[in-house]
């Protein structure tokens, strides 16, 4: 009988494909990409996300697509390579963890990155709004998450005090500037 350990490990290695897909704001239809979490071996499902060493090692598929854990390091090298991904995923272990946030913002504000930005893992529907403006364009959403929820949490909102990678003035510059 098989440890805990290495079911768990069997687990992990496994592509997850996620049902529930909020992309630029509205539910999409279907969803092509698996994340793979194996480090060693490339999945045979395509198209994939994969650990950002193995997509290093294969950028030559444009069927792979790297997956970035909350504890990557952007260098200004890590940075420009980046920037000729198709897409990236951005894992988050757990919902209490938001270093992803910060990467999601990097790549778009200091490395310019145009592309898709997902994130992946345990994604809530209380985190979808800031996700979007931290620079996502596309949320993976956890199994329990139910759309209809997702995207009416990213609407609920109208007004936002602070800025975002989207909205460089902040609501008191604008009222500021209205008033002279």
């Amino acid at each position: 009988m098989p440890s805990n350990d290495t079911q768990t490990k069997a687990v992990e290695q496994t592509p997850v494909h996620v049902d529930h897909l909020i992309e630029n704001g509205e539910l999409a239809a279907e969803n092509a990409w698996c994340v793979s979490y194996d480090p060693n071996e490339l999945p045979e499902q395509r198209p994939a996300f994969v650990p950002l060493a193995l997509w290093q090692a294969n950028q030559d598929d444009n069927e792979l697509a790297p997956l970035l854990t909350s504890d990557t390091e952007l260098t200004t090298e890590l940075g420009g390579t980046l920037k000729g991904a198709s897409a990236i995923a951005v894992d988050f272990p757990a919902f209490t963890d938001g270093r992803g946030y910060t990467i999601a913002r990097l790549l778009r504000e200091r490395y310019g990155y145009q592309g898709e930005i997902r994130a992946v893992g345990d994604v809530l529907v209380d985190q979808l709004d800031y996700m979007r403006r931290c620079g996502f364009s596309t949320m993976a959403l956890r199994d329990d998450q139910h759309p209809e929820d997702a995207l009416r949490a990213l609407n609920a909102f109208s007004v936002r005090y602070q800025t975002d990678v989207e909205e460089r003035q902040a609501l008191f510059e604008k009222r500021l500037a209205a008033s002279h």
